[in-house]
């Protein structure tokens, strides 16, 4: 399974884009500001996107959330990326915002479509990746 996040609104405070599975629209995404990591750009802890790029992908316990969420493995500079519920970059530290509806500054209507890519992630085990493009 390939999990794809294309970044297609680029503000100073936050990124918003879209999440396909296998090709497939599947919802909406909010994360930190895109700062070009990939290409030398700085990071800001707290306030950065991570960078694109091709990672693994698996469900394991969150100590933060305190429940089962997707962690995105191997992120260059960064430790405990998750795909998690949320609205606006103000509630993600490096993380992807996953939602139904997309807002001006973020995305809302989150259980759903997170439970439902837990499970498919789940399903796929050691073949759930992610790319960031």
């Amino acid at each position: 399974m390939i999990i794809t996040v294309s970044r297609d609104v680029l503000s100073g405070s936050f990124t918003l884009g879209q999440l396909f599975i296998d090709g497939m629209f599947f919802c909406y995404t909010c994360e930190d500001r895109d700062r070009r990591l990939e290409d030398g750009g700085a990071k800001i802890k707290g306030e950065t996107a991570i960078p694109r790029g091709k990672y693994r992908v698996a469900v394991s316990l969150s100590n933060r959330f305190g429940r089962r969420l997707p962690e995105i493995l191997n992120v260059p500079g960064f430790e405990g990326v998750r795909i998690h519920g949320g609205n606006t970059a103000a509630d993600t530290e490096g993380c992807i915002l996953v939602g139904e509806e997309r807002t001006n500054t973020g995305v809302r209507k989150c259980a759903g479509q997170l439970a439902e890519l837990i499970h498919l992630i789940k399903t796929a085990g050691e073949d759930a990746w992610l790319e960031i493009v």
